[in-house]
């Protein structure tokens, strides 16, 4: 593999050649977070222009449905935390599409909220600001700003990008993978830390990979604990997995296209499938109540997107009527790769908030 060089590929050398090889922590944490050459910082990856497409973007019938049920939730914390005013927040508001769509069914049922965003890239604040002025939001560049109030998250494909740990399996136990350079260096590469970690003693063949979600694991961790002593719920929507296992799911996607996640660093989105059921425990361990997860077609039917559609169609002209049929069943789309089973839906709440639409008190829920 021989890469173009890109800005970021010249200080990872640097770091790499002072202090050695970066976990894919560090490595995935410069691709998108860096502040002059991250992926993030500099560009708006969204839309047909860009290198992804997300389910806000492919209809607004998404966003209205996560404002409907926003505003049902809003209606329900008042009994977790009396005269308190909730601040509805987002992780990672893209363009500010999905929010934009859930504003007109939050304003529809007269919910009362402060919108707060958390948001580090300052193109998209930028467009997000425009987009959503009337609404006033206020940005924070993480969670840790967030008002001392009760809380609705919402977060939409943002646990998938956070950096992660990986570790595969060898003769001598797990050990961390990492990105350093080839002998020529000025290639990046795989490879391996020469020791295995003590604290891995999960069972699994030679060359099984795992991956240890410790950014995700802590921002759910501090937002179960934030609820449940303030009140309120976090809804997380992504594509990933409930049950454990092993396997590599690191991957990057640059121009719509699956690409090389070593090539050109800081020029092409970094994910990996999210570990649903580790960031329940996570939330769990902090007191939080479970819901779900559900297919996102199991919780976009639940909330009526069929119905959301029939009543678009019918001032629709019949181009845009098979557009809407079209999106419909491309966020519900059941068989692999469809969006519809790939996708899942958790949320962690309150324990006395109660049941929620549309997702299920999860089995193994606290409370």
């Amino acid at each position: 593999m021989s890469p173009e060089a890109t800005p970021l590929l010249a200080i990872l050398a640097r770091e790499i050649r002072a202090s050695g090889p970066l976990g894919l922590d560090r490595y995935m944490a410069l691709c998108l977070g860096h502040p002059l050459h991250g992926y993030y910082a500099t560009r708006n990856p969204f839309g047909r222009g860009g290198d992804f497409v997300t389910a806000p973007e492919i209809s607004q019938m998404f966003g209205e449905l996560i404002g409907a049920w926003a505003a049902a939730v809003l209606a329900m914390m008042p009994a977790t935390a009396p005269g308190a005013r909730p601040c509805l927040v987002e992780l990672g508001p893209g363009r500010g599409t999905l929010m934009a769509d859930a504003l007109r069914a939050l304003r529809a049922a007269g919910s009362d909220f402060d919108l707060h965003l958390v948001e580090t890239s300052p193109v998209l604040r930028r467009l997000q600001a425009e987009r959503l002025a009337d609404a006033a939001p206020t940005f924070h560049d993480s969670v840790a700003s967030l008002p001392d109030a009760p809380l609705l998250v919402i977060a939409n494909e943002f646990f998938d990008a956070l950096p992660a740990r990986q570790f595969v399996r060898t003769e001598l136990g797990w050990c961390e993978r990492r990105v350093g350079l080839t002998p020529e260096g000025d290639t990046l590469a795989y490879g391996l830390d020469p020791g295995p970690d003590p604290r891995l003693t999960a069972e699994a063949p030679e060359g099984a990979v795992l991956t240890l979600p410790s950014q995700g694991l802590a921002l759910m961790r501090d937002l179960g604990r934030r609820l449940v002593v303030r009140g309120g719920a976090l809804l997380a929507i992504d594509y990933g997995h409930d049950q454990p296992g092993f396997g590599d799911t690191f991957q990057a996607v640059a121009g719509h296209r699956f690409a090389d996640p070593l090539a050109r660093p800081g020029e092409a989105d970094l994910t990996l499938h999210v570990d649903f059921g580790a960031l329940a425990r996570a939330a769990a361990a902090e007191g939080a109540a479970l819901h779900g997860p559900v297919t996102q077609r199991d919780f976009l039917l639940v909330l009526g997107l069929a119905m959301r559609a029939e009543r678009l169609k019918a001032r629709a002209t019949p181009d845009q009527a098979q557009a809407i049929d079209a999106a419909a069943l491309r966020l519900t789309e059941p068989d692999p790769p469809g969006m519809g089973a790939l996708f899942k839906v958790l949320c962690a709440s309150h324990p006395a908030l109660g049941p929620l639409p549309a997702l299920p008190p999860r089995p193994d829920s606290p409370a």
